[in-house]
């Protein structure tokens, strides 16, 4: 896990790149990659790579970044893990290739020379990339299908420039930092912010699953190579015979374990009351790990109360022998840390402090890298939303289609609403509940269209709607037209809620502790493989308790579904947090509105 960087003034009458612009832009990522930094240049001045090194795999200085082939034609920076890369280096060896050292990322740049932009459908892990050749005179990015990795980037009609995060470009100072409305629209909507779109309209995102090529007449557009829906879509075509039976689960994991903790160094784990770390945890034990390090963090407000991990997560860890961790977490710790919270977060985002705290316990344990049971929900259709939506669509969706019928309802309905102290989101289910994309957005929603005036001026309310597109874009994350509903709020779980907030949280508050964390459950070939069985209902997650040869107690899997929760309600009333002040007119409808005003203040 590391940080990369880049610039490229491609057009032939740009000046020469700034080294000191790259330098900065170095030093913004120092945290994620304390190990090592290095820096190339081309001899016209024209590209420069930085590189901050996590050290994972193959540890010695040889497999040093930014690195370039043997025979030069060819540079990388890299950031993230390749789990196959060895079964990919004994195929590359059989054709022929040498090589000088045992890293992934000297197997991206053998592939690269033989296979060129189709070398991603070959890869599995976590990346983000950019590789530079010196002859053509391009520059090839990628990420990975997930979008665990995040890739960033800025053109401005002369100049290319690419980070792993967006205050990282922001941190040269090369290019503009004028808002994007559809950053502001689309956090206080969604609680993150959701790609392509930054907080500046100067960033943009590489989009999960896309490559993208910037030769000497600037950035191509994005070519997308893999999504989600696709995957669900052309499953459910091939599936017209019958799914195959869900016990079947039980391999794919094991596999995607084993291969989630290649490196050479120590791996331990998040282990939360749930079934899907639990299940991780047991499935480490099977792929040969030995006593894994397991880390849950608590609170002192939530102690005896349901919302209460420890104990459980504790009698877990006793279940599979590990060594674990229990760390509570005081309001006093909350308050210290969120400065450098807030510094840390990349894109505003209503989450990200359970992962904060986690990842801080693991490298005062002295690891590196966790997994995580993130994705096992997306996956196997763990939230209230895969029950939720198909049901308000069925229900709604012929009245949805009288034209301003809905928008009226909600309209006249709204002041009742109000009146009665009910959830806003009632008065909206006439008009949005009759499609998938309005019912996810109905579902998954922070704050309302028509409640955006609460904390935007209208300008940014109407022009950030109009570039953001909600709707458009929940719809496009269908691609491939999935049918089964389980498959389709899957789909969208994974394309929207999962990438955008989760795993983009995840990346960023490991990386503040210098903490690499993987996700077993969100893999493009775990995907490929489950989308063909039938995991809907409590199948999947009795499929994933049941992966272990020592199968979860069946009390982890009664154990009622409660959410990863934190006591922010109870600290937001009893701090003022310094100059972070509580909004003086607490909203109605619980702790996240709060808080996402007070989250956005910092990115103003």
């Amino acid at each position: 896990m590391c940080g990369i960087a880049g610039i490229f003034a491609y057009h032939y009458a740009a000046n020469a790149i700034s080294r000191p612009e790259l330098g900065a832009m170095s030093r913004h990522m120092a945290r994620r990659g304390p190990d090592a930094s290095g820096e190339w240049f081309d001899t016209a001045e024209r590209l420069g790579l930085a590189h901050r090194r996590l050290a994972i795999i193959d540890l010695a200085d040889r497999a040093l970044q930014p690195m370039a082939s043997a025979d030069g034609r060819h540079v990388i920076v890299f950031n993230g893990e390749i789990y196959n890369h060895l079964a990919l280096r004994e195929g590359l060896q059989k054709e022929g290739a040498e090589f000088r050292t045992w890293s992934d990322t000297e197997v991206l740049l053998h592939l690269y020379a033989r296979y060129g932009e189709g070398m991603v459908t070959r890869l599995r892990g976590m990346f983000a990339f950019a590789i530079y050749d010196t002859t053509a005179r391009t520059l090839f990015l990628a990420r990975d299908p997930y979008g665990i990795k995040p890739l960033y980037y800025s053109d401005d009609g002369w100049v290319f420039r690419f980070a792993s995060q967006v205050k990282t470009l922001i941190a040269g100072g090369g290019i503009s930092r004028d808002r994007d409305p559809a950053g502001d629209v689309g956090f206080y909507l969604f609680g993150s912010v959701p790609e392509p779109f930054t907080c500046f309209r100067a960033v943009r995102a590489l989009p999960a699953g896309s490559t993208m090529l910037v030769d000497r007449a600037g950035a191509q557009v994005p070519r997308n190579y893999h999504h989600v829906g696709s995957v669900y879509g052309a499953a459910q075509q091939s599936l017209e015979a019958g799914r195959d039976s869900p016990a079947a689960f039980a391999g794919i994991a094991l596999d995607s374990v084993r291969h989630h903790l290649a490196g050479d160094v120590e791996v331990g784990a998040f282990l939360s009351a749930g079934v899907d770390s639990g299940a991780l945890v047991g499935l480490m034990r099977d792929a040969g790990a030995g006593q894994v390090k397991t880390i849950t963090i608590g609170f002192e407000e939530f102690a005896d109360t349901p919302a209460d991990e420890t104990s459980p997560a504790a009698d877990t860890a006793r279940f599979y022998g590990t060594h674990h961790v229990t760390r509570m977490i005081t309001r006093s710790e909350f308050e210290t840390d969120l400065p450098r919270f807030f510094e840390a977060m990349d894109q505003p985002s209503i989450d990200g402090l359970n992962i904060w705290f986690a990842a801080k316990t693991a490298r005062e344990l002295g690891l590196k890298a966790v997994l995580s049971g993130l994705g096992g929900d997306e996956l196997l259709g763990g939230y209230p939303s895969f029950r939720d939506i198909p049901r308000w669509v069925r229900t709604l969706q012929v009245p949805s289609r009288v034209p301003l019928l809905g928008t009226s309802l909600r309209r006249l309905g709204r002041p009742f609403v109000e009146r009665l102290r009910l959830h806003p989101k009632l008065a909206g289910l006439p008009e949005y509940g009759g499609s998938y994309a309005g019912a996810y957005l109905l579902k998954r929603g922070l704050y309302l269209p028509w409640e955006l005036g609460e904390v935007l001026d209208r300008d940014t309310v109407e022009v950030g709607l109009r570039r953001l597109g909600p709707l458009k874009l929940i719809n496009a994350q269908l691609h491939g037209q999935p049918k089964d509903p389980f498959a389709r709020v899957a789909a969208l779980e994974s394309s929207l809620y999962l990438r955008n907030q989760l795993l983009r949280d995840a990346d960023w508050a490991g990386m503040a502790h210098s903490v690499e964390i993987r996700t077993p459950l969100v893999d493009s070939e775990v995907l490929e493989r489950s989308a063909r069985l039938d995991l809907r209902g409590v199948a999947g997650k009795t499929a994933l308790a049941q992966a272990p040869a020592k199968i979860l107690p069946q009390s982890v899997l009664d154990r009622p579904k409660t959410g990863f929760a934190l006591p922010i309600a109870q600290w937001l009333q009893a701090s003022s947090l310094g100059s972070m002040p509580v909004p003086r007119k607490p909203t109605q409808h619980g702790w996240a509105r709060d808080w996402s005003r007070i989250v956005h203040r910092q990115f103003a």
